[in-house]
C-alpha cells in the first residue's frame, strides 16, 4: 500500500505536499465562506469557482506543453512560490479589513493562471519520482495526500474561523508552501526517472489532442471526467450551501461536511493504493457507486445521516479520480504524458467554470438538494454509457482478433480435412 514511500524523492514530496495541501484546503474553505459572508449568493460562489478554474479550461493544454518541454521540478519551484505570494496577498487584504468581492475574484483568477503550469507538471512529475513500476501506487498515494489534507485543512479552517478569524487561514496557507518548496530543493535530481524534454515543433498541442482522442484507453476516462467534473464535482459550491441553507448552520458545520467527505476519500485512496493495477471495469463500477451515493446525499433528511453518506460518497469519489488518473498515466507515452495530464486538468478543473455557475444557479433557483441531484443523475448516466462503450470496444477487438486469426489460417498451406473422417475418429475415441 505504501511501497512508493521507499523512494526518497517521492517520500519528501509526499510529506511536503501533505502539509501544503492541508493549507490549500484551509484557504479553499475560508475563501468560499468569505464570499458567502460578503454576498450571501450561491451564484457568486459559482462565479468564484469559475474564475479560479477558467484559466485551466482556456490554457490548460499550454500548461501540458510546458510540462513536456521543461524540467518539471524547476517549474514546480516557480509555481509553488507564486502560490505563496497569492495566499499572502489574500491574507493581507482580509486582515486589514479592506477585502472586497472583486479582489477575491481577481486573486482566484491569479490562482487559476498559476495552476495552468502547476497542475500538469505536478501530475506528470509523479512518474519521475516513483518510477514506472510504482506509478499506480504513487498516483493513489497522491489522492491520499489530497484527502488527508481534506480532513486536516477544513477542520483547522473551521477552528481558526470560529476562534481567531478568517485571515489566519490564508496566512497559514501561505506558510505551508514552505514544506513543498523545501521538499523540492532537498530532492536528488540524479535519482529522478527523467526523460529527455520534448523539442520545439509545430502543432504539438494539436498532436496531443489527437493522440488522446484516438486511444480509447484515454478517451473514455477523459469523457467521463468531463461530464462528472462539470455537473457533479462542484462540492465547493454545494457544501457551503448545505451548511448555510439546508441545515441552517455556520462555518463549523461546513467544515464538518468537508471533513466527513475527506475521511471517506482517505479510505478510498488507501483502497486504490493497495491494488497493483487499475482497470476500466473498476472505473465503471466505482462511478456507478459514486452516482448512487450523490443521490443519497441529495435526499438525506438530517445532518447526521448526511455526514455518514458523505463519508461513503467521498470514498467513491476519490476511487473514481485515482483510477481514472492512473489509467491515463499508465496508458500514455512519456513524450505525451504532460499533454495528456493537461487534458485531465482541463476536464477536471477546467470544467468548473462551466459547471460551478450552472450548479450555483440551479441551487439558487431550486435548492442545493436539486443541484446536487443533477450531478448524481449525470454521473450514473456517464457510467452506463462507459460500460456499454467499453463492452463494444472489447467485442470489436475480439472480432478483429478472430478475423486476423482466420486470415492467418486461411493463408497457411494446410492439407484439407475430411469432416466425416474426423467425426468418426472422435466417436471411436469416446
Amino acid at each position: 500500500m505504501f511501497r512508493s514511500l521507499r523512494t526518497r524523492n517521492y517520500r519528501l514530496w509526499f510529506f511536503g505536499q501533505t502539509v501544503s495541501q492541508s493549507g490549500t484546503w484551509m484557504q479553499s474553505v475560508a475563501q468560499y465562506w468569505l464570499v458567502l459572508e460578503l454576498t450571501h449568493s450561491a451564484f457568486d460562489l459559482g462565479v468564484t469557482a469559475a474564475l479560479q478554474f477558467a484559466p485551466v479550461l482556456l490554457f490548460g493544454t499550454i500548461g501540458g506543453l510546458v510540462a513536456d518541454r521543461f524540467d518539471k521540478r524547476r517549474v514546480l519551484l516557480v509555481t509553488q512560490t507564486a502560490f505563496t505570494a497569492q495566499a499572502a496577498v489574500l491574507w493581507l487584504l482580509v486582515a486589514s479589513g479592506s477585502v472586497r468581492l472583486w479582489m477575491v475574484w481577481a486573486l482566484a483568477l491569479a490562482y487559476g493562471f498559476i495552476n495552468v503550469a502547476d497542475n500538469p507538471s505536478r501530475q506528470s512529475f509523479v512518474v519521475e519520482m516513483a518510477g514506472p513500476d510504482d506509478l499506480a501506487n504513487a498516483v493513489a498515494l497522491n489522492s491520499v495526500i489530497v484527502n488527508v489534507s481534506r480532513i486536516v485543512g477544513p477542520a483547522l479552517a473551521g477552528i481558526l474561523i470560529a476562534t481567531v478569524g478568517l485571515s489566519w487561514a490564508f496566512l497559514v496557507n501561505a506558510v505551508s508552501f514552505a514544506a513543498v518548496i523545501g521538499a523540492l530543493y532537498a530532492m536528488r535530481p540524479s535519482e529522478l526517472h527523467r526523460r529527455p524534454p520534448v523539442g520545439r515543433a509545430k502543432a504539438q498541442i494539436r498532436a496531443g489532442l489527437r493522440y488522446a482522442w484516438q486511444a480509447w484507453e484515454l478517451r473514455v476516462p477523459l469523457l467521463m471526467m468531463a461530464v462528472i467534473g462539470t455537473l457533479a464535482y462542484n462540492f465547493s459550491v454545494i457544501l457551503p450551501l448545505y451548511a448555510h441553507d439546508v441545515f441552517r448552520r455556520g462555518a463549523g458545520t461546513y467544515s464538518a461536511l468537508t471533513v466527513a467527505m475527506g475521511i471517506g476519500a482517505l479510505a478510498g485512496g488507501l483502497t486504490i493504493a493497495a491494488r497493483r493495477r487499475p482497470s476500466h471495469r473498476l472505473l465503471v463500477v466505482v462511478t456507478l457507486a459514486f452516482g448512487v451515493l450523490i443521490l443519497a446525499v441529495a435526499a438525506a433528511p438530517t445532518l447526521p445521516l448526511c455526514l455518514v453518506l458523505l463519508v461513503l460518497m467521498g470514498g467513491t469519489s476519490v476511487m473514481f479520480i485515482a483510477t481514472a488518473n492512473s489509467l491515463l498515466q499508465l496508458n500514455s507515452s512519456g513524450a505525451m504524458r504532460g499533454r495528456v495530464m493537461a487534458l485531465w486538468a482541463v476536464v477536471f478543473l477546467g470544467s468548473t467554470p462551466i459547471g460551478a455557475p450552472l450548479i450555483g444557479f440551479l441551487a439558487e433557483q431550486y435548492g442545493a438538494r436539486f443541484a446536487l441531484g443533477v450531478g448524481g443523475v449525470a454521473t450514473l448516466a456517464i457510467a452506463v454509457w462507459a460500460g456499454f462503450a467499453l463492452r463494444r470496444i472489447r467485442n470489436t477487438r475480439v472480432a478483429a482478433a478472430e478475423d486476423a486469426a482466420a486470415a492467418v489460417l486461411a493463408s497457411a498451406d494446410y492439407p484439407a480435412i475430411d469432416v466425416n473422417v474426423l467425426e468418426g475418429s472422435v466417436g471411436r475415441g469416446r
